[in-house]
C-alpha cells in the first residue's frame, strides 16, 4: 500500500511540473523568457520604426528581465526583414517590427515578396501614424469639399505626392478616389521626407502626408482632413475624412510580429510587456507631441484588424 501511495504521488507531481512547465511558455527549463531576444526593425535606422523600438527597449528589459536586441534588416520596403521574420524558430526570442498597411499590400501586389501576410503573427499594435491631406495655402482652396469639386471639374489634373507605390499614401491616395468619385494624379516619391519636399516646392498640387511630418509644417499649407477615426488630439482643429462624409480611414500602424505558430503563451507574455509601455508615464505624452497617436491593440484584436483590413485594400485594388 506504501508503495502504491508513494508511486501515485510520484505521478502526480510529475504532472504537476508538466503543466507548470507548459504554463509558463517555456520549454520545460524555466519562464519564457530566459536569454536575450532579437528585435529586428526591416528598415533603416533612425526611422520611426527605430526610434519607437528604442523607447520600448529599456521598459522590455525592465519587464522580461532580459537583454533586448535591436537589429537591423531593411530592404524591399519592409518584406527582406519580413521574409526572415517568417522563417525564424517559432520560440519567441526574434521579433520584428511590422507596419500597416505594407505587410498586407506587399503580397497582395507582388507575386514573390517572401512572405504572406498571415504567416506573420502580430504580439501588438501600439502606434498609428494617421495620413492627412494638405493643399497650398494659396491654392484658393479651403475645404475637402472644395478640393474634390475642383478635382470633378478638372478630372486627372491635380496632382497629389505620396511616399512610394503600394504603401500607406497610395492607399489612401486610391481609396480618397474610389470614396469621392473623383480622377487624380499619384506622384510617388522616394520616401515620406522627399514627397513633403517636392510638394513644398510646389513640384505637386497637393500632399498625402504622414501627420509627423505635417506637425512640422502647418504654417505653410492648409491641412483639409485626416485620416484618424476620431480628432487627432496633435491637431483638433483638422477635420477627419469621416467628419466631412468621406468613409475614409488612412493611417500607418506600428506593431510587432512573430513567426507562425509560436506558442500563445509566449504571445501573451510579450504582447502584455508592450501594451504595459503604454502606460509607462510620460510615454503617450512623447507619442502626441511627436505627431504620433497610442494604439493599444493586443494580439487577438490585431489579428481581427488586419483581417479586416485585408479585406479592405484588397477590394480597393480590384478596382484599378
Amino acid at each position: 500500500m506504501k508503495k502504491k501511495w508513494i508511486t501515485a504521488v510520484s505521478f502526480i507531481c510529475a504532472a504537476l511540473l508538466l503543466m507548470s512547465c507548459s504554463a509558463s511558455g517555456g520549454n520545460g527549463k524555466g519562464q519564457f523568457p530566459e536569454k536575450s531576444i532579437t528585435y529586428s526593425i526591416p528598415f533603416e535606422p533612425g526611422g520611426q520604426s527605430d526610434i519607437e523600438a528604442r523607447r520600448q527597449q529599456s521598459f522590455l528589459e525592465k519587464y522580461l528581465k532580459q537583454k533586448i536586441v535591436i537589429q537591423y534588416k531593411p530592404g524591399g520596403g519592409g518584406s527582406v526583414g519580413w521574409s526572415e521574420l517568417v522563417n525564424q524558430k517559432p520560440d519567441g526570442y526574434f521579433l520584428a517590427g511590422i507596419n500597416i498597411p505594407h505587410i498586407i499590400l506587399q503580397p497582395l501586389a507582388n507575386e514573390d515578396t517572401g512572405y504572406q501576410t498571415e504567416d506573420i503573427v502580430p504580439i501588438a499594435i501600439f502606434q498609428t501614424t494617421p495620413i492627412a491631406l494638405a493643399i497650398g495655402k494659396d491654392s484658393g482652396i479651403d475645404s475637402l469639399d472644395d478640393f474634390i469639386q475642383k478635382a470633378k471639374e478638372n478630372p486627372g489634373s491635380i496632382t497629389v505626392a505620396g511616399s512610394g507605390n503600394y504603401s500607406g499614401h497610395h492607399i489612401a491616395f486610391l481609396q480618397l478616389q474610389d470614396v469621392a468619385g473623383i480622377e487624380l494624379q499619384y506622384v510617388p516619391f522616394d520616401g515620406a521626407g522627399p514627397s513633403m519636399q517636392a510638394f513644398l516646392g510646389g513640384n505637386t498640387d497637393a500632399v498625402l502626408a504622414n501627420s509627423s511630418d505635417l506637425l512640422k509644417y502647418t504654417e505653410d499649407m492648409k491641412i483639409l482632413a485626416i485620416g484618424s477615426e476620431e480628432t487627432f488630439e496633435p491637431m483638433p482643429e483638422v477635420p477627419t475624412f469621416i467628419e466631412e462624409g468621406y468613409d475614409i480611414t488612412a493611417s500607418i500602424d506600428r506593431g510587432v510580429g512573430v513567426p507562425p505558430d509560436t506558442d500563445l503563451k509566449i504571445i501573451h507574455i510579450l504582447e502584455k510587456a508592450f501594451l504595459n509601455i503604454l502606460e509607462e508615464p510620460g510615454v503617450k505624452d512623447q507619442m502626441y507631441e511627436e505627431g504620433f497617436e497610442p494604439k493599444a491593440m493586443g494580439h487577438e484584436e490585431s489579428v481581427q484588424y488586419i483581417e479586416q483590413k485585408t479585406k479592405e485594400f484588397a477590394d480597393i485594388l480590384e478596382k484599378q
